[in-house]
C-alpha cells in the first residue's frame, strides 16, 4: 500500500494543495477506516480494489467531502454530497467567536441562515446541549443532508429544518443568529474543485459579492433577542462594507480573524 500511497500524492499534486493527505483519506476511505486507523495499522496491508476508482474522481477534481461522504467541523462529522457547500475549517471561527460572546451564559434558541447541511447549527447545538435551533436554507437538497445529520448526531429533537429566503417569514426571536452567506462575486476565479462541482447558488452573491448581505441583514433585528448576537462569515475584504451594511440597522459591530490573521466574521448586538 505504500507505493500506491506515494504514486497517488505524486499524481495529485498536479490537482491539490495537499496530495498526500487526499491520497490517505481516499485510502482509508477504500478500506472503510478513518485515517488514523490508516496510518496506524493498514500501511502495509494489500491496496484495495475501490481505492483507483477514488483517485480517479479526485484527478478530476472532484471534492474529497463528496468522494467520502463526508466532512469533519469543529467537534461534530457531517455528511455530504453533490448540492451541497462544503464546510470550511474558516468558517469555524463564527463558533469561535459565538462562545466568547456567551461565556457567561448559553443562548436557549439559535437559528443558522443558509444553514447548508446544518453546519453553525449543528456545531453550535453540539456545544450547548441545552439549546435547540432552526437552520433555514432555499436548497430541498441541502436540507435533506441537514436533516440527516441532525438525526445521526441524536439532535433531530433540538434542530428544526425548513425551505425558506434567508429569515423571510420566520417568527420569534433568537439569542444567537449565524449566517454564511454566498459572498464571492460573480467575475471572482474559484478553484476548479469550487467551481465545478459546489452549488453556485452557495458561492456567488452579485458582482460585488454583497447581495446577500443587503437581503439579510435588514431582517435580522427583529429576530434577535436581548442580549444576543448575530454572527455573519465574510470574504477577508468585505469587513468595511459589510460593517456598513450591519451598522446602518443599529448594530455595534466587532470584527473576528480566522486562524490565518484574516477578517472571517463581524459579531452584531
Amino acid at each position: 500500500m505504500r507505493p500506491a500511497l506515494n504514486q497517488a500524492a505524486a499524481s495529485l499534486a498536479a490537482v491539490s494543495d495537499t496530495p498526500r493527505l487526499d491520497a490517505e483519506l481516499l485510502m482509508a476511505h477504500a478500506l472503510g477506516v478513518s485515517r488514523e486507523q490508516l496510518l496506524l495499522n493498514q500501511l502495509d496491508a494489500p491496496t484495495p480494489p475501490a481505492f483507483a476508482a477514488l483517485l480517479a474522481r479526485r484527478l478530476r477534481h472532484e471534492p474529497i467531502a463528496y468522494i467520502t461522504g463526508s466532512r469533519a467541523f469543529w467537534t461534530i462529522e457531517l455528511q455530504v454530497g453533490p448540492g451541497v457547500l462544503i464546510p470550511r475549517p474558516d468558517s469555524e471561527t463564527l463558533i469561535e467567536t459565538a462562545i466568547a460572546h456567551f461565556a457567561s451564559r448559553a443562548p436557549g434558541a439559535i437559528l443558522d441562515l443558509g444553514t447548508g447541511p446544518g453546519t453553525l447549527l449543528l456545531a453550535a447545538l453540539a456545544e450547548w446541549p441545552a439549546a435547540r435551533g432552526l437552520g433555514i436554507d432555499a436548497s430541498p437538497p441541502a436540507l435533506g443532508y441537514a436533516r440527516r445529520n441532525a438525526a445521526a448526531l441524536g439532535m433531530a429533537d433540538r434542530a428544526h429544518f425548513q425551505g425558506g429566503d434567508w429569515a423571510a417569514g420566520v417568527d420569534g426571536r433568537f439569542d444567537l443568529i449565524l449566517a454564511n452567506p454566498p459572498y464571492i462575486g460573480t467575475s471572482e476565479p474559484l478553484p476548479r474543485d469550487v467551481a465545478e462541482h459546489e452549488p453556485s447558488a452557495a458561492l456567488y452573491a452579485g458582482a460585488d459579492g454583497l447581495d446577500d448581505y443587503r437581503t439579510l441583514i435588514p431582517q435580522l433585528r427583529p429576530l434577535l433577542a436581548p442580549g444576543g448576537a448575530a454572527i455573519l462569515e465574510i470574504g477577508s475584504t468585505q469587513a468595511d462594507a459589510v460593517t456598513a451594511l450591519l451598522e446602518a440597522q443599529g448594530f455595534a459591530v466587532a470584527l473576528a480573524r480566522d486562524l490565518a490573521g484574516h477578517p472571517r466574521a463581524l459579531i452584531g448586538t
